[in-house]
């Protein structure tokens, strides 16, 4: 089981360092290169640049919770609640056939 983990691409575990504006101000993120590949995914369904995406995720979440602690982080669990949507969406197609 391990090896579907452990066997994977490096360059997906790789990390890589984006700059974009976040609501004006000029910052860095650093995700690794699987993070960077979801949120290329969910900008281009939402018709939006990936920056864009993120500043627009900022704003909401400063909006509603305040300034994050750790908003990499943030990014990391909106990738892995994006693809738990995809899961059950994809199983409840299969049930409906």
């Amino acid at each position: 089981m391990c090896e579907i983990f452990s066997g994977q691409n490096p360059e997906r575990y790789a990390s890589t360092t984006r700059r974009l504006r976040l609501n004006g101000q000029s910052t860095s993120i650093r995700l690794e290169n699987a993070f960077w590949e979801t949120l290329d995914e969910i900008a281009a369904i939402d018709g939006v640049s990936t920056p864009s995406f993120i500043s627009e995720l900022h704003s909401e979440i400063l909006i509603f919770k305040g300034e994050p602690q750790n908003f990499t982080s943030l990014l990391r669990c909106a990738c892995l609640k994006f693809m738990q949507q995809n899961r059950e969406l994809n199983q409840s197609s299969y049930a409906a056939e």
